[in-house]
């Protein structure tokens, strides 16, 4: 008696072979056979008649490392079918962190990730070494996951504060090594860090990676290629602004010195949240070169669009990287304080044209790239002046009345109590084939998220089903089959993750169920859930299965009460249990 048959379905298995029709028999966690099978073999079936049966998504770029410690399914990725992912990016983790820091860790994530800090104060800190967070961790997953070890909680463990000032000493740089050595023994995915002028902590200080030199880092990613396994995520200084000579030849030394993948963000773009057009030539050509050496570097590409909605009454994290702007949410905490402050003719003509000339000196502050005014539209608005104006962009507005963006924004919103609705969205004609173009390189992981993070507004935990119903179904630019490699194996095989991302005899069964004719984003709402009060959720249509190590997690929508936790602590190059 197999544990689980799925019987009827399209079953294609992560490879990019063709689809076949076939059952898929389950038992012990472990896809055991792939046939044909009756109903009557197995504890327990389910009936995947017109729907495609595929290997469960793996996603390698989230920050679920505090939801996973009240969340064990990582809602919302859990029901677009995301059975794995991947925590602790961009530098920061939940270890290690002695008892003294763990205020000053969780205002990184608040600050950088905008999480709640009702939801981080949930967490239950069982814990303090990286090897003691993945012992904690097992048994209370309900997905998979795969544990980054972050530069910025290393140099915090070992330099107290003077982590946020300065490099590190030699003595300083060997006892970070070593504790490197010993994540990598006890199953780290490797290494992430960050030397990006966006990522600030609630101090507006540099998280602590940011502090570190080459040499520094360049001695910890070669200590986890010593374990010969693993990869390091990294977001270089230039990542938001385009790729510099100086940062390219590093992520080469590094990806040589290590021979371990390098993994980084933002690569082909103008800016970390543009399509990769204008630049991607350059961007192909160093992809190229860094090939040619030998060199195992990626770029993750978000092939999902922003379409992100904020008031000024609400405030939003966007205009950070505008200081005198970013001003009216951070001095003005009330309507009516802000009211005042955008009617003041000098501050009017401090932001009329910050947007368009944003900072970009790290000693100032974020760098982050504010949205364009031509991509921002009037989402909703209640005053009847203003009507005309619901699905136009700002620009345009602008542009007719004779103004600047800025004073067309600041007086629409005047006008409705700060409460006009705009939205963010870069899903054009632009945006659309530069991502295509840059989508088909061997060296760009596809689809990615930000999972678990931004929780006041859009994590993007809804790429795997948008990917399926726009590129695949609607746009007809990849091949179905194409497509779910990219989601799985690629990822898998990047990662190191040696058992996941395929569907066949031996691998784990982690499995997504789903109807290729409607499967897609459906449902976005914000919701009291958990934790940390209201924040954004999003539901897919068209998957009815979500199964990690052969147990459903997922089904039609809804977490099964007595699903338990059958997720795994994953570790590259192990199979599921080390």
């Amino acid at each position: 008696m197999y544990d689980l048959v799925i019987r009827n379905g399209l079953v294609i298995d992560g490879t990019g072979t063709a689809r076949r029709r076939a059952d898929v028999a389950i038992e012990n966690g472990r896809v055991v056979a792939i046939g044909s099978f009756s109903r009557a073999s197995a504890r327990r079936a389910l009936d995947a008649e017109g729907r495609v049966v595929a290997p469960g998504f793996v996603d390698p770029h989230t920050h679920y490392d505090p939801q996973l410690m009240f969340d064990p399914y990582a809602q919302s990725s859990c029901y677009h079918g995301v059975t794995s992912v991947v925590v602790g990016n961009c530098g920061f983790g939940l270890a290690p962190t002695r008892a003294a820091d763990r205020e000053s860790i969780l205002q990184i994530f608040s600050r950088v990730e905008e999480m709640s800090l009702e939801a981080l104060s949930a967490i239950e800190w069982d814990f303090e070494s990286f090897p003691e967070l993945l012992a904690a961790r097992e048994g209370r997953l309900g997905v998979n996951a795969a544990y980054y070890l972050a530069h910025s909680n290393l140099r915090r463990f070992v330099m107290g504060e003077a982590a946020h000032e300065r490099a590190a000493t030699a003595d300083e740089v060997g006892r970070m090594r070593a504790l490197v050595r010993d994540a990598m023994q006890a199953g780290a995915a490797g290494l992430s860090s960050s030397h990006s002028p966006t990522d600030l902590d609630a101090l507006d200080r540099p998280v602590p990676s940011r502090l570190s030199d080459h040499d520094e880092l360049e001695a910890l990613v070669v200590e986890v290629g010593r374990a010969n396994r693993g990869s390091f995520a990294y977001l270089p200084f230039s990542a938001v602004g385009g790729l510099t000579p100086e940062d390219g030849a590093l992520l080469i030394r590094l990806a040589l010195a290590s021979r371990v993948p390098v993994i980084i963000q933002g690569l082909g773009a103008r800016s970390k949240v543009d399509a990769p057009t204008a630049t991607w030539p350059e961007s192909k050509r160093y992809l190229e070169r860094a090939r040619a050496a030998g060199a195992a570097i990626y770029s993750m590409l978000m092939a999902r669009p922003f379409h992100r909605t904020f008031t000024l009454a609400a405030g939003t994290t966007l205009y950070e990287g505008v200081p005198v702007f970013h001003r009216l949410f951070t001095e003005a905490q009330t309507v009516p304080e802000r009211c005042a402050m955008l009617r003041r003719p000098e501050y009017r003509d401090a932001i009329r044209h910050a947007v368009e000339n944003p900072n970009r000196d790290p000693n100032q502050g974020s760098t982050l790239p504010p949205p364009r005014f031509d991509r921002l539209s009037v989402n909703d608005t209640q005053h009847p002046d203003h009507r005309e104006c619901v699905g136009r962009t700002l620009t345009d507005i602008a542009k007719q009345r004779g103004i600047a963006p800025m004073d067309a924004l600041v007086d629409i919103a005047l006008a409705d109590d700060l409460a006009t609705e705009i939205l963010w969205r870069t899903d054009d004609d632009e945006w659309r084939q530069g991502t295509y173009l840059a989508s088909t390189h061997p060296q760009m992981i596809v689809g990615t998220s930000d999972g678990g993070a931004h929780l006041g507004r859009d994590d993007g935990a809804e790429f795997s089903s948008y990917f399926l119903r726009y590129w695949v179904r609607e746009w007809g630019q990849w091949e179905l089959e194409a497509a779910i490699r990219e989601l799985t194996q690629l990822p898998a095989a990047i990662l190191g993750l040696a058992d996941r991302g395929v569907l066949a005899p031996g691998y784990a069964a982690d499995v997504v169920i789903f109807d290729p004719d409607t499967v897609g984003p459906d449902r976005k709402e914000f919701r009291t859930e958990g934790p940390g009060g209201a924040r954004w959720t999003s539901r897919p249509a068209g998957i009815h299965a979500t199964i990690v190590n052969g147990t459903p997690i997922v089904l039609d929508g809804e977490i099964p009460d007595d699903c338990g936790t059958p997720g795994a602590v994953l570790r590259p190059g192990a199979p599921r249990h080390s």
